[in-house]
């Protein structure tokens, strides 16, 4: 048997040109959830985006994720939830807020079903419309 001609052409990793704007870290706390929950709201196709000004002065971002019985069994609210998570990876460290707290509450059948491009579109938008600067009410 002799050896592939094309051996050693793999291409060695590379280190990404510039790291991430902000740190992203995970809420794990009710009272953490119970502040965005208190915070703007945004409503997507396929979840609900809650957002909140920690105004603390530091770079952390904090995400949280939630998936209550009205999505279904534990299948469903764990599919729900890590596509959520992946939704959030791939676009929270280009548009996300430095000092901003983002739960990402999941709709029932919306967020399972729908397609993965439709819900980064959806986390595009409802971060744009959470983030604008809104006039102080009268």
């Amino acid at each position: 048997m002799t050896p592939p001609e094309a051996q050693g052409t793999r291409q060695p990793a590379e280190a990404p040109l510039a790291p991430p704007a902000v740190s992203v870290c995970v809420m794990k706390t009710r009272p953490e959830f119970l502040k965005a929950a208190s915070a703007r709201r945004q409503g997507a196709g396929s979840f609900l985006l809650q957002a909140r000004d920690r105004r603390d002065g530091t770079d952390k971002v904090q995400i949280g994720f939630t998936a209550s019985k009205k999505i279904g069994n534990a299948v469903a609210r764990n599919r729900a939830k890590r596509r959520l998570r992946e939704v959030a990876r791939a676009v929270l460290p280009r548009l996300a807020q430095p000092g901003w707290d983002y739960v990402l509450v999941a709709r029932p059948e919306a967020t399972i079903a729908r397609p993965f491009a439709a819900l980064l579109a959806d986390l595009e938008a409802a971060l744009a419309a959470v983030q604008a600067p809104r006039a102080p009410r009268p």
